[in-house]
Formats: C-alpha cells, sequence, structure tokens
C-alpha cells in the first residue's frame, strides 16, 4: 500500500443514471440516521484489515484493538468527517459544480496537507460498500443497490485521482524524499 505510486487515472467512471441517484438517496438515508455507528465501523473495518492507513493519523495510530478504537473521541470525530462529506455528496448529486467543489477540497486537503497516497481512497470505498452491505442488509442486498453505490464510489475515487493529478501529486510525493 505504501511506498511510490503513480497517481491511477484510469478510464472514467460509469455515469450515476437518475435511477441510480434515486437509489443512492433512498438508501443513504437510513445510514445517515446511524452515521456514527456506521461510521466507526467503516473506519475500524478500514484500519483494521489496512493498518498502514493509520499512518496519517497521529491521535489513533498505535492502537491495535478494535474495542480501544470504538472509544476513542478522534476516531469518532473523523468518522462523523467522512460521513457528513458522503452526505453531503449524496444530497447533491445532481449538482455537478457543488461535487466538484467537494471533490476539488476534499482531494486538496488530502494531497497536500495531509499527503495521504489516492489509493486509499480506492481502498475506503470498498470497505465503506462492504460494511453497509452488512450493517443495513434491508436496504443494500440489492445487486442493483450496490451497483449504484459501486459507481458512486468509483466517481469519488476517479475524482480523487484527478484533483491529485491537477495539484501535482507525484512532484510533491518526489520532493519530499
Amino acid at each position: 500500500m505504501e511506498g511510490d505510486r503513480d497517481v491511477e487515472l484510469t478510464q472514467s467512471p460509469e455515469t450515476l443514471t437518475e435511477d441510480d441517484v434515486c437509489v443512492i438517496q433512498d438508501t443513504w438515508r437510513p445510514v445517515y440516521e446511524n452515521r456514527e455507528n456506521a461510521g466507526v465501523a467503516v473506519l475500524i473495518r478500514f484500519f483494521s484489515n489496512f493498518p498502514s492507513a493509520k499512518q496519517y493519523f497521529d491521535q489513533f495510530r498505535d492502537m491495535q484493538d478494535p474495542e480501544e478504537m470504538k472509544q476513542s473521541i478522534q476516531l469518532k470525530k473523523h468518522a462523523l468527517r467522512v460521513m457528513t462529506t458522503l452526505n453531503t455528496l449524496v444530497e447533491n448529486l445532481r449538482d455537478g459544480d457543488k461535487l466538484n467543489t467537494i471533490f476539488q477540497q476534499m482531494g486538496k486537503s488530502h494531497a497536500l496537507r495531509h499527503k495521504v497516497d489516492p489509493v486509499y481512497f480506492k481502498i475506503l470505498a470498498g470497505v465503506i460498500l462492504e460494511v453497509l452491505v452488512e450493517a443495513f442488509p434491508q436496504c443494500f442486498s440489492p445487486a442493483s443497490v450496490q451497483s449504484a453505490w459501486a459507481k458512486l464510489l468509483g466517481v469519488l475515487y476517479w475524482q480523487m485521482n484527478k484533483v491529485y493529478a491537477e495539484v501535482g501529486w507525484e512532484s510533491i510525493k518526489n520532493s519530499a524524499k
């Protein structure tokens, strides 16, 4: 996971259809009503399965035990930030300008300030979908729901890579050596 990695600019992700947008927004409601628990579950799974991701978090970098992570105020705060950002994306799926602003802010922040390898967005996207399917089976069991969410998370990952490329991610990493 760590080390030298080019920004992965693959072909454009699948475009969300109006049906996808409706499915995403409908299935998001119960998740957002339980945003703290859902967000904490996502981050615990993410950090447990991909411990190298903790390198970017001084506050809980050394935590190994999922129960300890679950009690961490800093982890809960970050989980809420992740879920709030996802909520903003979901609420604005029909507003391309707003989405672009969100992607720009998030991408620049993670590339320039936090220096997070963009591959972690891809990994986190997979973890998010996995946790939502398990935690909300009544909403996320249908393949059509999972497909719509996979498209959205694919768009998120593609947009983050696009922003990273725009800010010169590779040159930033090389100058930090």
